[in-house]
């Protein structure tokens, strides 16, 4: 993409009203939304998911479209992608749909305890090199920063092409006080017939043109005080 095109972009980006923008400083003095997202931005109760390093937002657009009763926020430090989903919302008129562009590292700023109900990560970089473990957005140290906002009982999903992160992701799961509901290796070789398989990301689709399998794990937050 051009400089130019990006420029573009970005000056759209401004205009959108579901769009969230702030420097780190902004953020770690006081995210005004911060526990305030259904009372002061979506003016309900419905359930909160958020779909972390979203891109260009399919799932954060396909999910509001196909979960009306549910509020739907995308997560991404790269505003030029996400003026895609951005302009789709807008364009359709959800209103179950807002973008936050910021790293994934201040992710506890921008959410209280216990608002969120669930979280997606959608074809994360896997961080192969194992110096790079704490990048991973699985690693203990996210989902660390995820418990404190995630529910008790709150799900996290993940998608990924890599199976050196679906199996690194599984065992620390299970370390880190989730609960496997479900994995599987090749979804689309499954009897999966939900929003797992329905919705994909562009990347996703060019994996498929190569028949390159694609993990899916869903994981719940064990409430110790249950």
């Amino acid at each position: 993409m051009g400089r130019k095109n990006k420029l573009q972009r970005f000056a759209e980006n401004l205009t959108f009203p579901h769009l969230f923008q702030y420097s780190y400083e902004e953020a770690v003095k006081g995210f005004p939304l911060k526990g305030k997202w259904n009372s002061n931005f979506f003016k309900n109760d419905n359930p909160i998911v958020l779909e972390l390093g979203c891109g260009k937002g399919e799932y954060t657009v396909g999910l509001a479209r196909k979960f009306p009763g549910k509020n739907f926020i995308g997560i991404d430090v790269k505003g030029a992608r996400l003026w895609r989903g951005l302009k789709t919302s807008h364009e359709e008129g959800l209103k179950n749909v807002a973008f936050v562009r910021a790293r994934i590292e201040l992710i506890e700023y921008f959410f209280g305890n216990n608002e969120v109900d669930e979280i997606w990560l959608t074809f994360p970089d896997p961080q192969i090199k194992e110096s790079r473990e704490k990048k991973r957005l699985t690693s203990p140290l996210f989902l660390n920063r995820y418990k404190t906002f995630l529910k008790p009982g709150g799900i996290l999903h993940l998608k990924t092409d890599a199976l050196l992160l679906y199996d690194y992701t599984l065992e620390v799961l299970q370390q880190q006080g989730f609960e496997i509901e479900y994995a599987n290796e090749d979804i689309y070789h499954s009897d999966l017939d939900n929003e797992v398989v329905e919705i994909q990301t562009f990347y996703e689709q060019k994996w498929l043109e190569f028949n390159t399998p694609i993990r899916y794990i869903r994981a719940r937050l064990i409430d110790n005080e249950s």
